[in-house]
């Protein structure tokens, strides 16, 4: 039904790495910087967009809108590259290859380090869930009698569980394989690991300001990429979300279960691939429900705000004890309008960093070279890669 941006290939010798955690209680320390970097392998802007600076409102649009997309406000976002599509598990699979790196969901969990980052008092989970592994959506597994007649799971995140073994190339775990999903995108990642492969490629993850910017591909005010329109046609052609009963039954109208091939639904105005929908996508940004709010507080409201970073520390009440927060964005496969329609341009979730899952991945982004000065180089040039 959907043709892939790119043709399918296996995965070659070492392919993309993926991290796990189980969900709101794990915490590893972060790994370094990986070894740098991935250039010479290919052009560092192939593959990648020119997306012009402009000026947008930020925040949600229409009764759809949630809480920490408010309030609406202006905001100008310089001139940046941004990968046309999702990192895949074959590019991050060069990654692993020539670095050897180990995601967070391959690591075994230390403890001691984990529980400083829970509340006071928090028991120790049993030792299976210490093994190297991540969550994985167990929708199927739950009974009929979960989810009420409007479609809604009576009780929110009872489709996640914990799986040893799940990782990047097992990402449903044991007995799930990334072979014949190159073209797929890379998940069971967490920041961590996204930082380590921007970093190896020379590039950097986007800001949310720049990654909403980007993903209205120039349609300013609508409530999703391609327009108003909430028909079933225009989600089933712009996004790969669920089909059917979520989480009981994905009816799988438009050809994919889990992950589509990068590139299989149409792209927004700008030529991006999959900004709604497929798998979440990391920000370098905290995340904090009040983002927007203490934005304008601090502000000049008559004015755009330039370039945003996002607050100096993540907090998100869904994840107690942890202020690593990270900002995710775009929805994903598991994506349905009965608890979740967060594949709209405005809607924001988090994340721990060191978490990974089933349906997060990440794109990455690149500076515009400085313009030149005019005058000649002197002779002692410092390299900035503007890589942060």
């Amino acid at each position: 039904m959907h043709k892939p941006l790119i043709s399918k290939s296996r995965i070659g010798v070492a392919s993309a790495a993926g991290l796990a955690l189980l969900m709101m209680f794990l915490v590893f320390e972060l790994p370094g910087q990986a070894s740098s970097n991935g250039a010479g392998v290919r052009s560092v802007k192939a593959g990648m967009v020119l997306i012009k600076g402009g000026v947008f409102t930020m925040g949600g649009v229409g009764p759809r809108s949630r809480g920490d997309e408010l309030p609406p406000h202006k905001v100008e976002v310089k001139s940046f590259y941004l990968d046309r599509h999702e990192v895949t598990n074959e590019e991050f699979g060069l990654f692993v290859e020539a670095t050897g790196y180990k995601t967070t969901a391959e690591k075994f969990i230390d403890w001691e380090s984990m529980k400083q980052s829970l509340p006071q008092g928090a028991r120790k989970p049993p030792e299976e869930m210490l093994q190297p592994g991540s969550i994985v959506f167990a929708g199927g597994k739950l009974s009929d009698d979960s989810v009420t007649e409007g479609g809604k799971c009576k009780t929110r995140g009872e489709w996640w569980q914990w799986s040893a073994g799940a990782d990047w190339r097992h990402p449903g775990g044991h007995g799930t394989s990334i072979k014949g999903r190159g073209d797929h995108p890379v998940v069971q990642v967490s920041f961590a690991d996204a930082v380590a492969y921007a970093n190896w490629a020379g590039k950097r993850l986007p800001t949310e300001a720049e990654w909403e910017y980007a993903a209205r591909g120039g349609a300013d005010g609508k409530v999703y990429c391609w327009g108003d329109s909430a028909s079933d046609s225009d989600k089933l052609a712009n996004a790969n979300i669920w089909q059917g009963r979520f989480p009981l039954q994905n009816t799988v109208v438009d050809g994919f279960k889990e992950t589509a091939p990068v590139g299989s639904f149409k792209a927004n105005g700008y030529g991006l691939y999959d900004m709604a929908g497929n798998v979440w996508e990391w920000c370098q940004d905290f995340y904090r429900s009040s983002t927007y709010l203490e934005r304008l507080r601090q502000s000049d409201s008559s004015k755009p705000i330039v370039s945003p970073k996002g607050p100096a520390s993540g907090y998100d009440r869904r994840h107690p004890g942890q202020n690593n927060v990270r900002v995710v964005r775009g929805g994903s496969y598991l994506c349905h309008e009965s608890y979740c329609e967060s594949y709209r341009p405005s809607g924001r979730m988090s994340c721990p960093e060191d978490t990974s899952m089933p349906h997060i991945g990440f794109r990455c982004a690149l500076d515009l070279e400085p313009e030149p000065t005019g005058e000649k180089d002197s002779g002692s040039k410092e390299e900035d890669s503007q890589v942060k």
